[in-house]
């Protein structure tokens, strides 16, 4: 039998740093695929295929982004239905969840066929690169059903509290993307679309890989005839779910492009900087995701088992560790700034460098308020409420977009970073208001019943349909809901 985790039992900090690790692991290798690919191509293919690459992962990213937050949010419903216990009701999500993001992958997939010339004009791409960032994309996107599978796979084992087993199929499947880029690239003679099969088929590899291991070793999530039922409450639910969640990611890479036209109005020097910056300050922005991924999944399990309590000590304690790791992290960024602009880039001029070291010393001072949007974000994800991380982003998003612009001129890239700071500052704000809110809540049920489960479910009533116990399982605050 298959690891897996019960979330509900056992002491919080443990189950937390086994949650989190292989997540914050993975998120850092995937940043690797793009690098992979870039450093391949530019070392068999030249300058004009590099600069497509990297163009093309722009384009291609926004693709992903939606993706993965889609699957972020169906591992919220999975992980709902785990806690409780209710395995037809967590079989029936996982059929349901597959067949409708797979629908919805192909539906994108189309739709990045046809745009992506249009996409590439309008962020002005010079017509020679264009030709081979296109090559590129068209590949990634007859083959974006892959990455979906994957990330639809590891979403089912992170619902469980299995990320170990996820982590180990995405390193096999960079290590053979990293072959297969190297043999289409250098021996095959398959150009930029070589780099693309390589991405498409490894991640082919990983998802198969997923899917034999559930399948082999965790019985309990084998769906069935018996499961390949629709039901259209359970089917709003995953899409408001999933939806919401890759609205919420979307937007910060959305926001980021924003930034990234102020920036780029300051020129060659900045806008090297910027991107620089961009490669350091993501792995430590991959803290802060990966604890959120692990208290969303943590609290999600504890409401569905009707533990609303120990959901809030998860999240407290995540937050906590979240805190400690974010005053260690500044601290050996900020005398480590000027070291790493020169690590990233080595040819880079003095206001290059000086434009870095400035960016990343001001942030170090803002971090742990990243840290702690994270674990807000984790909580209320984990407890249904997905529309309050989304509208806390579209806050942090919209105020770092428009403050970039209004001061970039007067304070150069310093401005960029007080912006991001204000916006960190504004979406902890607004969620310890709704946490605070949300508590109240639980304190005092409406006089019709408690809001929340109590702390030991309630056994299911005589002839209840799975798709009835779904519903109560995905959203706790649903009584809430109704009455507000």
């Amino acid at each position: 039998m298959a690891s897996k985790v019960t979330l509900s039992e056992g002491k919080i900090q443990p189950l937390l740093l086994r949650l989190a690790f292989p997540l914050l692991v993975g998120n850092i290798l995937q940043q690797f695929y793009n690098i992979i690919s870039a450093i391949i191509v530019e070392r068999y293919l030249g300058e004009a295929s590099f600069a497509a690459i990297g163009i093309a992962g722009t384009v291609m990213n926004l693709f992903i982004f939606i993706l993965g937050g889609c699957c972020t949010g169906i591992a919220v419903i999975l992980a709902s239905l785990y806690g409780r216990g209710d395995y037809p009701a967590l079989r029936q999500a996982i059929f349901l969840s597959l067949v409708l993001g797979a629908s919805f992958t192909l539906l994108i997939g189309l739709l990045g066929l046809t745009c992506t010339p249009f996409l590439l004009r309008l962020i002005q791409t010079p017509p020679a690169v264009a030709a081979l960032a296109v090559n590129y994309l068209n590949t990634i996107f007859l083959g974006l059903l892959a990455c979906f599978l994957y990330n639809f796979f590891a979403a089912v084992l992170r619902a469980i509290g299995n990320t170990a087993a996820a982590l180990l199929f995405l390193l096999v499947s960079i290590v053979i993307s990293l072959f297969l880029a190297i043999l289409f690239v250098a021996h095959f003679g398959l150009g930029v679309r070589g780099a693309a099969l390589a991405t498409v088929l490894a991640q082919i590899l990983s998802a198969l890989l997923c899917l034999f291991y559930i399948r082999k070793t965790l019985p309990l999530l084998r769906v069935g005839r018996e499961d390949m039922r629709c039901d259209g409450s359970l089917i709003a639910k995953i899409t408001r779910f999933s939806l919401v969640s890759a609205l919420h990611q979307s937007s910060l890479y959305i926001g980021k492009l924003l930034v990234q036209g102020a920036v780029n109005t300051m020129g060659l020097a900045a806008i090297s900087a910027y991107t620089a910056t961009t490669r350091a300050e993501g792995i430590i922005l991959a803290v802060g995701d990966s604890g959120a991924e692990a208290i969303s999944v943590f609290v999600a399990q504890n409401t569905g088992a009707g533990k609303r309590p120990r959901a809030r000590q998860g999240f407290f304690i995540g937050l906590r560790g979240l805190l400690a790791v974010a005053g260690l992290l500044s601290l050996i960024l900020f005398f480590s700034a000027e070291a790493l602009m020169r690590f990233f880039v080595p040819d880079g001029s003095a206001r290059t460098i000086s434009y870095g070291t400035s960016y990343l010393q001001i942030l170090c001072f803002f971090y742990f308020l990243s840290y702690t949007g994270s674990a807000f974000v984790g909580f209320f994800r984990g407890s249904g409420l997905v529309n309050i991380p989304l509208i806390g982003t579209t806050l942090h998003i919209s105020l770092r977009v428009i403050l970039s612009y209004l001061f970039v001129a007067s304070l150069g890239m310093d401005a960029v970073s007080y912006a991001t700071g204000v916006g960190w500052i504004i979406i902890v704000i607004f969620h310890s208001l709704m946490f605070v809110r949300l508590k109240k809540k639980e304190d005092q049920p409406p006089s019709g019943g408690p809001v929340f489960a109590a702390e030991e479910p309630a056994a299911p009533a005589q002839g209840a349909s799975a798709t009835v116990l779904a519903q109560e399982a995905l959203d706790p605050l649903s009584v809430s809901e109704q009455k507000d």
